[in-house]
């Protein structure tokens, strides 16, 4: 976490510790001049007061829609790229990221629907796809049912790499992991080249990425938008990745707290231009597990849809 995220957060948590700690003073005062049969109403129901209140009731609000209702509310995403590297044929690539499959049902059923209405070529996933090893059966049979005629392609997350080093969440799911290798898919006279690459940290030391070829469209798989700078003019065309969540928790104006991502708040979530690469960075489907706070504000799971179309 960089500093301006401790910042960030710091600043957040104690203004909410403020409110309801002024709230709780409020009421116990109240109740002490109730007990000593002394006036109420001044302090309950004072301008100042009046503002608290709200406040705290709006507080509420939003903690109970993050819990009950945006976890569940699935946003689909569409970018039309137009490319002069295909000729003929158009690729629809419908990208899944961070599923983090829990103990508790959540978004499983819904990403099955929401993918199959959708018709994709391609089906990508961009890793951390369980929380709990009670979910994998779940996983499996999820990942299992989501279907493309050009293929499925996924990475591993960090949750992979560190949490679960020992357990396939893709076997016999038709999904085939992608280990810093490319598939070059075809449709028509046109290729779609997709290259993968396991997840690394970004301090940490990593084989170089070999250039891709200049004249195909070549999406590039990665868990982080970490390497985002680093393939910029090495013929990756389109970069997708998850891990950030959007900050699972935004705010109106200001956006992510925390990313997790050593650019921080720089590629947040969503769509960028970085020189010669379009970036997505994916808000994902599901939310760290707990301790982590189990709701997501201003930050909805998504599913990421890209069609690659011919320069027109």
């Amino acid at each position: 976490m960089s500093l301006r995220e401790q910042i960030s957060l710091t600043i957040f948590l104690l203004v909410v510790v403020g409110v309801y700690g002024l709230e709780l003073v409020l009421v116990a005062r109240s109740l002490a001049n109730g007990v000593r049969r002394q006036p109420v109403r001044a302090i309950l129901f004072s301008k100042r007061a009046i503002v608290l209140h709200v406040v705290a009731i709006v507080g509420i609000g939003c903690l109970l829609y993050g819990y009950f209702i945006e976890p569940y509310w699935i946003d689909v995403n569409v970018t039309t790229i137009r490319t002069t590297k295909l000729k003929q044929t158009g690729f629809r690539v419908v990208q899944m990221s961070d599923l983090h499959c829990d103990r508790k049902p959540r978004n499983e059923e819904a990403l099955i629907r929401i993918v199959r209405n959708l018709k994709p070529d391609v089906i990508v996933a961009t890793g951390d796809y369980l929380n709990h090893p009670a979910a994998l059966p779940r996983l499996k049979e999820t990942l299992g049912r989501l279907e493309a005629p050009l293929g499925k392609f996924a990475v591993d997350g960090n949750f992979e790499a560190r949490r679960w080093p020992g357990v396939d969440g893709l076997d016999g799911t038709g999904f085939r992991p992608l280990a810093s290798e490319t598939v070059v898919v075809t449709k028509g006279a046109d290729e779609l080249g997709i290259f993968g690459m396991s997840y690394i940290r970004s301090d940490v030391p990593h084989e170089s990425i070999a250039e891709l070829p200049q004249d195909r469209f070549d999406i590039f798989l990665f868990h982080t938008p970490d390497l985002i700078e680093d393939v910029n003019g090495l013929g990756v065309d389109l970069y997708l990745c998850g891990h950030t969540h959007g900050g699972q928790v935004a705010l109106p104006l200001y956006g992510a707290l925390i990313t997790f991502s050593k650019f921080g708040k720089k590629y947040e979530s969503g769509l960028y231009a970085v020189g010669d690469t379009v970036l997505y960075v994916n808000r994902g489907l599901g939310m760290e597990p707990r301790p982590a706070p189990q709701v997501r504000f201003l930050a909805r799971p998504e599913i990421a849809v890209f069609d690659i179309l011919p320069q027109q």
